[in-house]
């Protein structure tokens, strides 16, 4: 199983070169940051974040998740991220979501809450066919591109892996025509196994092998000695940054309590399918090296054997 950490959210961005490095020399297979315009919290924007990572790395792969990719012209979106692969020497990969959590920040960026699916199919499709580094010519209900090259392509052929992340049957069928990986979250591992079986059903529906669309799932997780301490910490964490009480759905969709615990829970995911974890820490920012210490000590090791 491959293991990846989200960089730790906080409002002061400065630590970011150094977790990374960290994190390679850990062991960790992925650095991952997500992103919002506006949100409850602080957070970073994915693609500049990552960027700062991957300045400080060498090898450790590098995934937006995720990137909302309706806050973005399709153009500049295929521009950042054939940049960012570049400067990375193609350690970039491009996780999308429809966003929706927070509607003003849509809104804010010159997009309808409503259609903001619709547009990132479609931004989808422009962007695939950006990365060719060939003229495109397309005219759509969003995006329109004049023939026009984006030069340089990313150093990845076709271009850098695609995830979708999203729980919802739209979602499903965007990762079945699209993806590389589906990456659900606030899902249990029955969910997670019912609905990648449903993405490559998407997949083959759209002339995909469905073994060309690999399995991955996005665990908030907080981990501790104290196993009751991490839940009730996770919990709390949770609940500030969704602003709504996250304590009924903790045990069905976190994965929250002591080192045993966490790899019990995780070997769950992979049983599903999932053969990617990339792990958000639900903690709070003064616990986050002794949780990342945790995870690289107790955590990583025995998941390399899932």
């Amino acid at each position: 199983m491959r293991v990846g950490v989200t960089l730790t959210v906080s409002a002061d961005f400065t630590h970011i070169p150094a977790q990374a490095k960290r994190l390679e020399e850990a062991g960790f297979d992925l650095i991952a940051s997500g992103e919002h315009v506006f949100f409850h919290a602080p957070v970073p924007n994915g693609l500049i974040a990552l960027a700062a990572a991957g300045g400080a790395t060498e090898r450790i792969r590098l995934l937006s998740a995720l990137t909302l990719l309706p806050t973005y012209p399709a153009a500049l979106a295929a521009k950042q991220v054939a940049t960012l692969d570049g400067v990375t020497n193609g350690r970039f990969e491009f996780g999308i979501g429809v966003g929706g959590e927070y509607p003003s920040e849509l809104r804010a960026c010159g997009l309808d809450p409503k259609d903001r699916g619709a547009y990132t199919d479609e931004a989808l499709e422009v962007i695939q066919k950006l990365f060719t580094g060939e003229r495109v010519e397309h005219s759509g209900r969003f995006v329109t591109i004049e023939g026009d090259r984006l030069l340089p392509p990313p150093v990845q052929r076709p271009g850098p892996p695609i995830w979708v992340g999203g729980r919802k049957p739209a979602a499903m069928r965007r990762a079945g025509r699209f993806a590389d990986v589906w990456m659900p979250y606030l899902m249990t591992p029955e969910q997670v196994a019912s609905s990648l079986a449903s993405a490559r059903e998407h997949a083959e529906a759209a002339g995909r092998k469905p073994a060309d669309l690999a399995g991955a799932y996005f665990a908030w997780c907080n981990v501790g000695r104290d196993g009751d301490h991490a839940r009730r910490a996770g919990i709390e964490m949770l609940s500030r940054a969704y602003n709504q009480d996250m304590g009924p759905v903790a045990d069905r969709y976190l994965v929250l309590g002591s080192p045993d615990q966490v790899v019990e829970r995780l070997s769950a995911y992979a049983a599903a399918g999932a053969e990617t974890v990339i792990i958000a820490t639900a903690c709070p920012p003064d616990d986050a090296d002794e949780v990342l210490d945790l995870l690289a000590s107790d955590v990583l090791p025995a998941l390399r054997n899932v």
